[in-house]
């Protein structure tokens, strides 16, 4: 969402989630199981609940990960509040951005600008592959990471692992745009822990998508070696993973290690990104590995023509937009070539 910064691990929508002054981003599978969960008791208890999130007819994000600035939107109306067994779940209606979902208090996706960061996470990977047959998904609650992946003819199966179920069922009522990959036939969805996915398939996948949170509290260990590791051991011999890599004006130290110990484990890793309004400084990055030594991600083997990008309603990616996503402002640039 997803997805998109994010906040605690499950692997669902998120981003940075807990501690983020009570308003983090994308999603996660956060230390929540022992809220509870459920609505709130109409509206008014709705809104009671999302009080502090919203203030003034304004919702304002802001984290620790991302010091000294915050974002906001405009609500129009609230639509949805509830804490589910994982976290807290909100949706509302903006002036300028469309329906919004909010996990733990940080933006997952907003109907204006999601295609940008989901194109991206899917293509970049997809396209660098000469036949991804079979995907894993890894988060992505929303369904918007789906919705592109299942658009690619070579795909003939996507498993999906989303721990926190009813951020599907919102999505699919207050993000129907995004959700509409879960009616896909190629689609098998794993209510359930990624990790314990992974550990019990490998050598199974061609390519897998992390759709993280930030670096915060479990979702710390999905920038780890460790979770790295585990992956590549679920990727086929010439498999490719693309994780959500962070923002470089935010996180180039934790990319630098990330990258570091990714060259440990694969022969060819890359790092890209895109542009997003309601991410936090207005970019995302990707962290792409490939166990195929081979494989160039700078050139998609699978180039799309203009009439491909328009049969697949794509807004963002394109073969050029591929390339450039590999072109580094030269700060970022250099801090990576040192590693």
């Amino acid at each position: 969402m997803g997805t998109r910064r994010r906040a605690r691990w499950r692997p669902g929508a998120g981003r940075c989630v807990g501690p983020c002054a009570r308003l983090p981003r994308r999603r996660g599978q956060a230390a929540a199981a022992a809220r509870g969960g459920g609505a709130g008791p109409g509206r008014a208890g709705m809104e009671r609940g999302a009080a502090a999130l919203i203030r003034e007819g304004w919702f304002r994000e802001t984290c620790r990960l991302w010091p000294g600035q915050a974002m906001s939107l405009q609500v129009e109306e609230l639509l949805h509040h509830q804490r589910s067994r994982y976290q807290e779940i909100l949706v509302f209606r903006s002036t300028t951005y469309g329906n919004v979902l909010v996990l733990d208090g940080v933006i997952q996706c907003t109907e204006r600008d999601e295609f940008s960061y989901q194109e991206m996470i899917a293509n970049l990977p997809l396209c660098s592959h000469p036949d991804p047959r079979k995907v894993l998904i890894i988060g992505g609650g929303d369904g918007g990471v789906l919705r592109e992946v299942v658009k690619h003819p070579a795909v003939e199966s996507v498993v999906q692992c989303e721990i926190d179920e009813d951020v599907i069922q919102v999505s699919k009522k207050y993000l129907p745009g995004m959700a509409v990959g879960y009616s896909s036939a190629k689609l098998t969805l794993h209510v359930g822990d990624g990790f314990e996915f992974m550990k019990q398939n490998q050598e199974a996948f061609d390519v897998i998508i992390t759709d993280s949170s930030d670096p915060m509290g479990p979702a710390e260990s999905l920038f780890k070696e460790s979770y790295y590791q585990l992956m590549k051991t679920a990727l086929r011999e010439d498999g490719i993973l693309c994780c959500q890599g962070e923002c470089q004006w935010l996180h180039l130290d934790l990319i630098k290690e990330m990258r570091q110990f990714c060259k440990s484990l694969f022969p060819v890793v890359e790092y890209a990104y895109c542009t997003i309004p309601t991410y936090p400084s207005g970019q995302i990055g990707f962290m792409l590995c490939s166990k195929n030594p081979n494989t160039n991600f700078r050139e998609p083997v699978q180039q799309l023509s203009q009439q491909q990008v328009e049969e697949r309603s794509l807004k963002y990616y394109n073969s050029d937009i591929h390339r450039a996503a590999f072109i580094l402002p030269e700060f970022a640039r250099k801090a990576l070539s040192d590693v």
